[in-house]
């Protein structure tokens, strides 16, 4: 039976959720702030283009850490309506009776049966033999070996 875990407990899930909310607010932050020290440096007359043309480039880099953190939330979105759109395949649960003592208890219908009319069956019990244990060569033949024609005769061959 294979179960799928549920999104609440996915810990990649939340590890991109949480990854995407960090980059977005650090773009956020570092775009904010860079766009503040541009307006600062354009009414500062004594502002040179060096600093002015270097905040672009970090409001540049915010956007594109935030953009990041963008398609990351997305993406966790969409995850997370894929899987809550799917369906859950119907799993059969067997119950146990652990009120019985006896090792071959008769099997129940299944809950899951097509044939409302088929009636509960006792199954008989499975004979397995032991594969490890070795007959020594002293013990006797079993009835189903004795009922058996001996092929050995000394004149055939």
């Amino acid at each position: 039976m294979q179960t799928r875990p549920r999104l609440v407990t996915n810990i990649p899930f939340w590890v991109l959720v949480i990854a995407s909310l960090a980059a977005v607010i650090g773009g956020l932050v570092l775009v904010l702030a860079q766009v503040n020290a541009i307006q600062a440096l354009v009414n500062d007359p004594n502002a040179t283009v060096v600093t002015v043309y270097v905040a672009q480039s970090w409001v540049s880099v915010g956007a594109a850490v935030l953009a990041a953190g963008a398609i990351g939330l997305a993406s966790a979105l969409a995850v997370a309506t894929v899987v809550s759109t799917r369906t859950n395949p119907e799993v059969a649960v067997e119950t146990i009776d652990w009120t019985s003592d006896e090792e071959t208890a008769p099997e129940q219908a299944p809950a899951f049966a097509t044939a409302p009319s088929a009636a509960p069956t006792t199954a008989a019990p499975i004979a397995v033999e032991d594969a490890d244990i070795e007959t020594p060569s002293t013990a006797p033949a079993p009835p189903q070996a004795a009922a058996q024609k001996d092929d050995t005769d000394s004149a055939a061959r």
